[in-house]
């Protein structure tokens, strides 16, 4: 789209010479940073970013599209687009990661207006009920889904990827052996697994390590695909899906494992979580946390909160160590992996768009639109570091039978 037909204001004295949706974008664009987006308009007029051309234009169906974003664009941009009240024209991905960029340049005070609207952002508490519902509201909308974007192993967690080539499912695997070598795991020790998703993890602990699992979920249908994997591989013996809350673990193991849960646990259960793993992680133990995490602590964003994840919470490394130090639980390793998640999510969306006229017949367009905006915008976050992806290894304080040396986690 040719720069020159856009509307540019002429200077910010003359802003009053310019219709009234033209100001309001302008107010828009300038709360965020001014980032190289442009507008087209329902009547055909053109407002484009300052300076620049734009990365990405979004075409607004009506005047009150426009008005609902401008009210409250944190929610409503989300809305308005899984709705198909707005288009973009060009890189969705690029959109948000300049919107990313823009605001955390811009680094203005927040308006009265979004101040209001994150007053009224109400999160589900990650009580025993509201986890369960939280965990349904995602993970059980149909196994069959899942399986169109997220490759062989079904892992729906960062990869690691060894070389910039690795496939999908390469990089899986190596991200179940990269934590595996982390809390060297040893034939025939007892492995309690938080939260399991759909079983890649617990049996391959068990096939590869020779390691007993019990592995906790409390969503129905991954529990009910992890167990008939489980007989489909002949493991069914050395791994335990436990369709539970990690609240309610027993027993004492060798080492702790969560991959990908701590996200639903929310920040006011996390001295809960480090009871639960004093009380079951033996003396000579390791432990390891994966999560997605955030350089400070911020609540999760309101559109993906309602829509997609509620009640989730990435955790800054300072609330993560309410989980470790009312214990004395030691943290003896940290590695950010955010790099890793954003490949990954790179491959995610593209088995996505692959899959998109059979995600759209089990759904509908809106469903469709919807979690595209989501695995872009959550790519986006880990390329300009909105988002981190945090791996802690820790054992009781207690423990000497600790690593000398990081040299066999790295070792094939």
């Amino acid at each position: 789209m040719d720069e020159d037909s856009y509307e540019q204001p002429r200077a910010v004295a003359d802003d009053t010479r310019y219709s009234l949706e033209t100001r309001l974008i302008r107010t828009l664009l300038h709360a965020f940073g001014n980032p190289p987006i442009g507008f087209t308009l329902w009547n055909g007029d053109k407002i484009g970013p300052l300076g620049s051309a734009p990365v990405a234009t979004l075409h607004i169906s009506d005047r009150r599209t426009l008005l609902r974003l401008c009210t409250d664009p944190d929610l409503q941009f989300g809305e308005l687009y899984s709705a198909g009240k707005i288009d973009v024209d060009g890189s969705i991905l690029r959109m948000i990661e300049e919107l990313y960029l823009g605001a955390a340049e811009a680094a203005q005070p927040m308006s009265f207006r979004r101040r209001l609207a994150a007053w009224r952002h109400r999160r589900t508490r990650n009580t025993l009920h509201g986890s369960r519902e939280n965990i349904h509201h995602h993970y059980d909308i149909g196994n069959e889904f899942y399986s169109l974007w997220l490759g062989e192993t079904m892992a729906y967690t960062c990869a690691y990827f060894p070389t910039p080539t690795a496939t999908l499912d390469q990089a899986q695997i190596a991200k179940m052996d990269h934590v595996c070598r982390k809390v060297r795991l040893n034939r025939g020790e007892r492995v309690v697994e938080a939260g399991c998703g759909w079983g890649a993890l617990a049996l391959h602990m068990a096939r590869h390590y020779g390691v007993k699992v019990r592995a906790f979920n409390i969503s129905r249908e991954q529990i009910a695909y992890a167990r008939e994997r489980a007989k489909e591989q002949g493991l069914a013996n050395e791994v335990e899906f436990v369709e539970d809350d990690y609240r309610n673990i027993t027993g004492h193991y060798d080492k702790f494992m969560s991959v990908g849960m701590l996200e639903h646990v929310g920040a006011e259960n996390f001295e809960e979580l480090g009871r639960v793993i004093d009380g079951c992680l033996k003396d000579t133990g390791l432990g390891l946390i994966h999560t997605i995490g955030r350089n400070r602590a911020k609540l999760m964003h309101r559109w993906i909160d309602r829509r997609i994840f509620p009640g989730a919470h990435p955790p800054s490394l300072k609330e993560m160590m309410d989980i470790f130090e009312g214990r004395n639980l030691s943290v003896l390793d940290v590695e950010n992996m955010r790099l890793h998640y954003a490949k990954t999510l790179e491959w995610w969306n593209i088995l996505y768009e692959r899959a998109i006229d059979r995600v759209a017949k089990m759904f509908d367009e809106r469903f469709v639109r919807m979690w595209r905006l989501y695995l872009l915008g959550s790519q986006a976050a880990f390329t300009v570091g909105e988002l981190q992806l945090f791996q802690v290894v820790f054992s009781p304080g207690r423990n000497n039978q600790i690593p000398w040396t990081r040299a066999d986690i790295y070792q094939r």
